[in-house]
């Protein structure tokens, strides 16, 4: 039997390594995923971030195609495989130690990171990492220092971490440390997951910033942040009393800090508001990234004098809580200053809300509405194409009460 000479000189795990190729031949598409868009915005604002997930669901996968999207060299660390000095540096003595000291000599991993100017560090494994080594980590995280070597202005750091209950002989990570990043909890999307396995995974890109909204993000992000904490000097710092929230994102000066960068970036890159309470909550935590995006929402709802000045080119908030809030700011505002133009507007305004909106968000804007007439004020047609629904509106929570007391 003759065998192709070309087949002949080829060796048995040839082929394989062709059918490993082909399996690994991946494409990537544009696709609106929220975790993934809060981790390219927070890589993208200079902060440490630090995936929370189960074993197994793709977070490294995740870190391996944002490198290669964000054209970045990838420098993988097991935390948990190294000893404290692999990060502290290790101790090279030199001729004279009592005259030059004994200088702390960076790991080869982190040299590379310098010459190349740029790159991705990948601190995998980090709740497996037992506290000493945690704590050799914190001038790496905060200072971006190994040792005597600097790491480069292009390097970014992300980190991962299973739970402690599914991590192996995992420990719970120190507050010093886990204050020191942006906690994202890293979940599957199952459709991503089938798409991907098919050939597909979502693109990772860094966030397009508007260079026209720098001063007005930044404005925004201090104006939210010194607001809340102006009004509410208790979560300036709050260090949680059980040790595993500890290990999670909790309000401190310093992830203040982060949350205004993260505010601001969102800001400059019209994020949508899913990324930015992502962000905010593995900032600062659950309870107060609730306060601040509620103070969020408020500055950013527009001005009730405007509105009153201009009803017809009114554009109102599409979220009905926003738009209630709006509606019940215009009607204090004439309540304020009470004049029959002024008047007249907010029943505009009131009936371009119930032809853009809800209407029951009217109901009882309308009638405080109503109460603030005066005698020589002439009733305006509007209210003529409002009675209709703020009468139906009526009569279904009526009808409403009427269903509870029966039951």
């Amino acid at each position: 039997m003759n065998i192709p000479s070309e087949t002949a000189h080829r060796r048995p795990l040839d082929v394989a390594a062709d059918l490993l190729a082909l399996l690994h031949d991946t494409t990537t598409e544009p696709r609106a995923d929220t975790q993934l868009d809060a981790l390219t915005l927070a890589v993208s604002a200079d902060l440490p971030v630090l995936l929370w997930g189960e074993p197994g669901i793709g977070k490294t996968a995740a870190l391996n195609q944002l490198a290669e999207a964000l054209e970045l060299p990838l420098t993988t660390v097991i935390a948990s495989v190294h000893e404290p000095s692999d990060f502290s540096g290790l101790p090279v003595i030199g001729d004279d130690p009592a005259k030059q000291g004994v200088p702390m000599a960076p790991p080869d991993w982190a040299v590379r990171l310098v010459r190349a100017g740029r790159g991705l560090l990948f601190l995998d494994e980090l709740s497996t990492a037992p506290p000493a080594v945690q704590a050799a980590l914190l001038r790496v995280v905060l200072e971006r220092r190994v040792g005597a070597l600097r790491l480069p202005p292009g390097a970014r750091i992300v980190a991962a971490a299973n739970p402690r209950s599914s991590a192996a002989d995992g420990w719970e990570l120190s507050p010093p440390l886990a204050n020191r990043f942006v906690h994202l909890q890293w979940t599957y999307d199952h459709d991503v997951v089938v798409r991907g396995l098919g050939g597909t995974w979502p693109k990772a890109a860094l966030p397009r910033l508007d260079r026209a909204r720098l001063p007005d993000a930044v404005t925004f992000a201090r104006r939210g942040v010194c607001g809340l904490l102006a009004a509410r000097p208790e979560l300036v710092h709050q260090l949680p009393k059980n040790e595993t929230r500890r290990g999670g994102p909790w309000p401190s000066p310093r992830s203040w800090e982060m949350a205004l960068r993260l505010i601001a970036f969102a800001a400059a890159a019209a994020a949508s508001r899913d990324v930015l309470s992502v962000l905010v909550r593995g900032a600062v935590g659950d309870g107060p990234d609730l306060e601040l995006l509620a103070g969020l929402d408020r500055m950013d709802l527009p001005d009730p004098e405007m509105l009153l000045a201009d009803p017809e080119a009114a554009v109102l908030p599409e979220r009905g809580d926003l738009r209630q809030t709006v509606l019940n700011g215009v009607v204090e505002a004439v309540r304020k200053r009470p004049e029959q133009s002024r008047w007249n507007a907010a029943w505009s305004l009131l009936v371009r809300a119930l032809e853009t909106g809800a209407p029951d968000l009217v109901v009882v804007p309308a009638a405080t509405l109503a109460a603030l007439r005066r005698d020589d004020w002439q009733v305006p047609a509007a209210i003529e194409r409002l009675s209709g629904a703020v009468s139906l509106s009526r009569r279904a929570d009526q009808a409403a009460a009427g269903v509870g007391e029966h039951r």
